[in-house]
């Protein structure tokens, strides 16, 4: 398909043209590996769909990790907390990883209500483990070196071994689950550069990115989010 542009607006509605598929909820995950921009696009995208009526949650699988090492290993908690309770019709509830305070969990629980839209977002959110209760899939993208940089800008170079093991990390898992082949849309997090080419075998021979730029509200956004100094 090559390039095209979409504006969230039409994205917002495609996902609510959809059926629910986590009980009465439309479940979407924004997946795609760190740094790419997955947060700035899953924040864009809710104001979307609230602005077209929905009830809209966010969570970020980053709030719901054991440190540095549960990449993979957190999703029973998630389902614990709340896509388990959601399924059901019933409120979820999760309590925050404490990033900047040095680990644990904090002791507040934050509510979940059922919403008409779960955004989930975060690296492996997309997983086949999901997958058939997925309503929309959207897989970021942008290149190893840019994303190590914006990390370590955002979060500190004081975490730059623990990162570059968590980007192994997630290169094994996006490997074996192969996420991006399932999404329904392909966004470019970094549209200045090059996105693989189709047949490059990174993505599996993907091709039909979105520009991440066409489907900026405000250029000068970007999340406050991370796991150095600042609360994720």
């Amino acid at each position: 398909m090559g390039r095209g542009s979409r504006r969230y607006a039409d994205v917002a509605a495609e996902i609510l043209a959809r059926p629910a598929r986590l009980g009465t909820v439309r479940l979407v995950a924004v997946d795609g590996p760190t740094g790419s921009g997955k947060t700035t696009f899953a924040g864009r995208l809710a104001a979307a769909l609230r602005t077209a009526g929905a009830r809209v949650a966010v969570v970020h699988t980053d709030d719901l990790l054991d440190g540095w090492g549960d990449l993979i290993t957190f999703w029973p908690r998630l389902a614990e907390w709340i896509l388990n309770p959601l399924r059901r019709g019933a409120t979820g509830a999760y309590r925050r990883y404490d990033w900047a305070g040095g680990g644990g969990f904090e002791a507040r629980w934050r509510p979940v209500p059922v919403p008409d839209v779960l955004i989930l977002e975060g690296v492996s959110a997309g997983r086949v483990t999901i997958r058939a209760e997925l309503t929309w899939l959207a897989w970021v993208w942008a290149p190893p070196d840019l994303r190590l940089d914006r990390v370590l800008t955002r979060d500190g170079a004081d975490i730059r071994a623990e990162l570059l093991a968590w980007m192994g990390a997630e290169a094994e898992h996006f490997a074996e689950d192969r996420p991006a082949e399932h999404a329904d849309v392909l966004v470019d997090g970094a549209s200045h550069q090059a996105a693989p080419e189709a047949g490059s075998g990174l993505l599996g021979g993907l091709s039909g990115w979105t520009t991440f730029d066409t489907l900026r509200h405000d250029p000068r956004d970007t999340p406050d989010r991370g796991r150095g100094g600042r609360k994720p």
